[in-house]
């Protein structure tokens, strides 16, 4: 691993840290419980779907909210100790009670999360991050000699597969890159080093873009007090991109632990015994990762890593998920303006050219996963097929990533016994639900679980 073991855990720290630092209110850390922006109601028409997919957006002339007497705080509610929840799933719903960790609003950790709140992001995401891994490592120490020859005949089978659909591409790909070794030298330190760097680093900007910079109260470099600069989707999309994350893990937790996969670089094992060892060599794959001249990473270089976990591919699960939503991304009316159509350039059934944000996000957003994709089938970390169940698990993840909204009162009663008071996105920033700007004082805001 070399310098890798100690640069990339570096890059993850620096990340969060500075994820932390540019999403700091700007609220003093005495006062910053009392640091409460309110927001106008605007139009409600746009559903979640449409906006987060980017069809729809909420608008909002130049980006400016009118400012409006703030109403007087509700009292009662604040000493109340209990509060209702709502949990479900489709068409079947349930009210419950969970602790108001409200009246800890003033103690020092409540306070210091106000004026750092992407403090509380990094905890979801060491929380989520670190309980993959731990379970990964689990099946890792506890893994049997017989698990091994499994993984290698669902490999083989895979190869079978891909053969019959005529999709069997991973050798002449890792042939050509081997034949460009810089290309392969950067393609391995990318595979190794991009995955979770690039995964935090995204979630920096992801908050920053669509709360940091939509903070009403707050002036901020290139952003006057009393401006939303930033995505009008809000809060509401990050988390539910937080949690597609979540869930994606989950799901691919589940696969690998019922049905473990040799990636494609381990069917060249020459220690291995007996007729399909014998047939994964014959393929000539290649582990350009790992050894004295790759660019092993400390996360898959450690003796509590699984490595027969290759299906799903999360690299491109999560490249995919990434992608899509900057691509689809809602932009604030001042980067919606379509360019102009040059003269030679004929009209296409009434088609117009986007914004040149909209398009450097369609750019961005299909080449991360793209290069991505490239990297995992030629390091030999990867099935195409592989890839085809990280999209899978990324679609169902995206979908259906509310589900963890029923684990809310689970961490109302943990808030509870910290004794922390977590302030949302949505009490700071005046925001409700992403499909348009509501007032955090609506009977219909409230009850949505947060």
């Amino acid at each position: 691993m070399g310098a890798g073991a100690i640069l990339e855990p570096l890059v993850v720290i620096v990340l969060l840290f500075g994820g932390t630092w540019i999403n700091r209110s700007s609220c003093s850390f005495r006062s910053a419980h009392r640091c409460r922006c309110k927001s106008s109601a605007t139009s409600r028409s746009s559903s979640p779907d449409s906006v987060e997919s980017g069809n729809t957006t909420p608008t909002v002339k130049d980006g400016l909210l009118s400012r409006r007497p703030l109403s007087p705080p509700n009292s009662k509610a604040v000493q109340d100790r209990w509060r209702k929840r709502r949990i479900g799933f489709a068409s079947w719903n349930l009210e419950v009670t969970s602790p108001n960790t409200t009246i800890f609003q003033d103690r020092f950790l409540s306070r210091l999360l106000r004026k750092l709140p992407f403090l509380a992001e990094c905890w979801y995401w060491a929380l989520v991050y670190w309980t993959y891994q731990l379970g990964r490592a689990f099946t890792a120490v506890t893994l049997q000699e017989g698990t091994v020859d499994v993984a290698r005949k669902h490999a083989l089978q895979l190869i079978r597969i891909e053969e019959e659909l005529g999709i069997f591409w991973e050798l002449p790909i890792q042939r050509f890159f081997l034949g460009h070794p810089n290309l392969m030298k950067w393609t391995n330190w990318l595979y190794s080093f991009i995955h979770i760097p690039g995964t935090i680093a995204f979630l920096v900007w992801l908050y920053y873009y669509t709360i940091t910079r939509n903070r009403y109260d707050e002036s901020q470099p290139g952003k006057p007090r009393g401006v939303m600069s930033g995505s009008p989707a809000g809060p509401r999309l990050y988390q539910a991109r937080r949690r597609t994350l979540a869930v994606c893990n989950l799901l691919a937790f589940v696969v690998f632990t019922l049905w473990p996969c040799m990636p494609p670089r381990l069917l060249s094992d020459k220690d291995a015994k007996g007729p399909d060892a014998d047939l994964g060599r014959r393929y000539g794959f290649v582990d350009t990762v790992h050894g004295t001249k790759g660019a092993g990473s400390v996360w898959t270089e450690n003796r509590f890593c699984n490595q027969y976990a290759a299906m799903p591919s999360l690299h491109f699960g999560y490249s995919l998920m990434i992608g899509l939503t900057i691509m689809t991304i809602p932009l604030p009316p001042q980067h919606r303006r379509s360019i102009s159509r040059p003269r030679w350039l004929p009209r296409l059934f009434g088609l117009r050219l986007p914004s040149w944000p909209r398009l450097m996000c369609l750019i961005v957003g299909f080449a991360y996963p793209f290069v991505i994709l490239s990297a995992i089938i030629a390091t030999a970390n990867h099935f195409i097929l592989d890839a085809v169940a990280g999209t899978l698990v990324c679609t169902l993840g995206w979908k259906f990533n509310g589900v963890l909204l029923n684990l809310i009162p689970l961490e109302d009663y943990f808030l509870w016994l910290v004794r922390i008071h977590k302030p949302e996105p949505t009490e700071m920033e005046g925001f409700g639900d992403v499909s348009g700007w509501v007032d955090d004082e609506a009977p219909e805001y409230n009850a949505l679980p947060r």
